[in-house]
């Protein structure tokens, strides 16, 4: 359940205010506008992303940014009779009311006229007027206006259009000699016929069609309204060569060399291995070879991944030659291809033989970070008890009682939490933790080798219980919580494992690249693993990313769909992946340590479109779902580049409890 109001408030402190905007009743009207009812349900959940969105009619919704932008410049008085041109999905024409006595808003799509005039219809708005025509004419008839803004460019500002303004009148509008880059000016008419202009910022528009303006053959098609100026250069000014010449090509992934590549990296205490996707063979396969090479040549015991902490215990017992504590099938909740594939259980076979023969304290283990594995977790704590304690058992038991109505289906308890209006379960489970751990001496003389694991899921129950609580309160302080509770994990394992313990973690670009430098933590306030691992560890974490240009990849189209194989779409031309595909290298490594590459690290600094694909994979929606701003060299310290890629291949469903023979994925 998306809060809009709150990402609305967000978006006025981060994206307005903290970028300059200053006019107290833009800012208090764009707090108060739902910018979620001018756009598609689809693109409900990007509503108040800092871009552009797609409209009908092959059109935009304006960056929330450049309205802002313009109506400061326009100067809007609650007396105010206002003319929008390009009304659009008809957002910046309702705040333009919220401001002002009237608008007249024209617009050239009849779609879009309609849908405006049923938003308007719906939302209460009843001084605003509508009509279908050519804007770059204004609207004479209704005209002298104390103000003007044009959503579109033209190249120059229309004379028909500076002589609707009354004295002291401003115009805002976009203006350039190419229909793909511009500068919003502001026209004020001081005197009958003298004008003052002002160039603003440099910005890209789609354009102004009309009888002063563009005509439709000069003006199809163009792309997608964006503002220039957050955006570097399509052409890369030179950089795809710079990039070719400092990236290292990589072997092939089954040859030795690929990993001996990755040994500058093994000195850190904890290597963060990334991936752009869920889905991609390439990614999980060169992870495997660095994880391999990491364990065998540099001593590293700890293999921590983006997995359930129960199922990948199973796991862990597998590779440690050690029993499985119950017949149950691993890795059955969705998405199941992310850990059920091929390529994982080749890497699982490996560490088994590889751990085979070697005394435990010389074993490298597998391990979960993650936290969604409430029930599971819930009944590894109930079992352990049972076992070391049965009186606390009964009492977990009674405690944990709260959360069972909704131990198989979580996301029902943050409802219910968030309609209660407090946490239901917190002090039972916290108190749960607390206990167990109090007593972990006297705990782990009676079984200390299930202690750590056990103990482990007490502490994803209390996080869970947060967790599933906080999702329905905002995107950020969910996305913290999980990210926050994987980062603890990780320092109880390396705590567990001694001070001279290393760890190698799999997670995606998403988690382990910094936070800090991406458009995550910079307007949407969300930290993530790699961020808290440098905070805490400096440059004993090394955070390296991957990418792809094309190929194909295993996701859903939405979540609790079935997996599909889809095709990758190639990479935008404002991405780092275009850059790196541009270089022409089929694979490579980029070393982004500070010192090593110094003047291509200041050029791939600005900030660029990266793409990020999770299990959701929406080719449709690609720019607003799966793009995020970021800055390369300061989110990781090496990028790992594959210029098509394949997807993974999962190992099908389960058809049973698994046996001793097909354990520990059932198969």
């Amino acid at each position: 359940m998306a809060d809009f109001a709150r990402q609305r408030q967000r978006m006025v402190e981060r994206q307005l205010a903290g970028r300059g905007i200053t006019d107290a009743r833009v800012l208090e009207a764009m707090g108060t506008i739902p910018r979620e009812a001018f756009v598609a349900g689809t693109m409900h959940e990007f509503a108040y992303e800092d871009s552009p969105l797609p409209i009908e009619a092959g059109q935009t919704i304006s960056q929330p940014f450049i309205v802002a932008r313009m109506l400061q410049a326009a100067e809007l008085d609650e007396s105010d009779s206002v003319l929008e041109i390009g009304a659009g999905s008809g957002y910046a024409a309702a705040v333009m009311a919220a401001l002002a006595a009237c608008v007249h808003a024209v617009e050239r799509h009849p779609e879009l006229a309609d849908l405006a005039r049923q938003r308007f219809e719906a939302l209460g708005y009843r001084n605003i007027q509508l009509r279908v025509g050519d804007g770059s004419g204004g609207w004479p008839e209704a005209a002298p206006f104390d103000a003007i803004l044009a959503a579109a460019g033209g190249p120059a500002v229309p004379d028909v259009l500076r002589r609707q303004l009354a004295i002291g009148g401003r115009l805002v509008m976009p203006v350039g000699e190419t229909l793909h880059r511009q500068r919003l000016v502001k026209v004020t008419r001081v005197e009958e016929d003298r004008f003052e202009h002002e160039e603003l910022d440099e910005v890209r528009f789609v354009p102004l069609v009309g009888s002063y303006g563009w005509s439709e053959q000069d003006a199809a098609p163009v792309p997608a309204m964006e503002p220039v100026a957050a955006r570097a250069p399509v052409d890369g000014g030179g950089l795809p060569d710079l990039i070719r010449a400092a990236m290292e090509p990589l072997p092939e992934l089954d040859d030795p060399a690929f990993g001996r590549l990755f040994d500058r990296y093994a000195d850190a205490r904890v290597v963060l291995l990334g991936e752009a996707s869920h889905g991609t063979s390439e990614f999980y396969r060169a992870r495997a070879a660095i994880t391999r090479r990491l364990i065998e040549a540099h001593g590293f015991t700890i293999v921590a991944v983006e997995a359930d902490w129960p199922d990948a215990a199973a796991l862990d017992r597998y590779v440690r030659g050690r029993p499985a504590t119950r017949d149950e099938p691993i890795f059955q909740r969705f998405p199941t291809w992310m850990w059920r594939n091929r390529e994982v259980a080749r890497f699982i076979d490996w560490l088994r033989r590889h751990n085979a023969g070697r005394p435990a304290e010389a074993q490298a283990g597998f391990y979960g970070l993650d936290l969604y594995s409430l029930d599971s977790s819930i009944r590894a704590v109930l079992d352990y008890l049972d076992k070391v304690d049965p009186r606390a058992a009964q009492v977990a038991r009674h405690r944990y009682g709260c959360l069972m109505p909704w131990s198989k289906e979580p996301a029902q308890y943050g409802r219910m939490a968030l309609s209660a209006g407090y946490a239901l379960c917190e002090k039972a489970v916290v108190q749960t933790l607390r206990e167990l751990l109090a007593r972990r001496m006297e705990y782990a003389q009676a079984d200390g080798e299930h202690f750590l694991d056990a103990a482990q899921n007490a502490r994803l129950v209390s996080n869970a219980e947060a967790y599933y609580r906080a999702m329905y309160y905002g995107s950020a302080e969910s996305w913290n919580l999980r990210d926050s509770h994987m980062f603890e994990t990780l320092e109880h394992l390396l705590a567990a494992g001694g001070p001279q313990s290393k760890a190698v973690v799999w997670a995606h670009n998403s988690h382990i690249g910094d936070a800090r430098h991406t458009e995550m933590g910079q307007v949407r306030e969300e930290l993530n693993l790699g961020q808290l691992c440098r905070q805490r560890f400096g440059s004993a974490a090394a955070l390296i990313g991957f990418g792809t240009h094309t190929g194909t990849v295993a996701a859903a189209d939405d979540w609790d769909e079935p997996m599909k194989e889809m095709d990758v779409v190639p990479s935008r031309q404002d991405s780092y992946e275009r850059l790196f595909h541009e270089a022409g290298q089929p694979r490579g490594l980029l070393d982004l340590r500070e010192g090593v590459h110094p003047d291509l690290c200041r050029r791939l600094a600005e900030g660029r479109l990266e793409r990020f694909i999770g299990v959701i994979y929406r080719p449709d929606t690609e720019r607003w779902s799966h793009y995020v701003e970021c800055s390369l060299p300061r989110q990781f310290d090496g990028y790992t580049w594959f210029d098509e890629t394949r997807a993974v291949e999962p190992l099908g469903e389960e058809p049973r409890t698994g046996t001793a023979d097909t354990w520990p994925f059932g198969l």
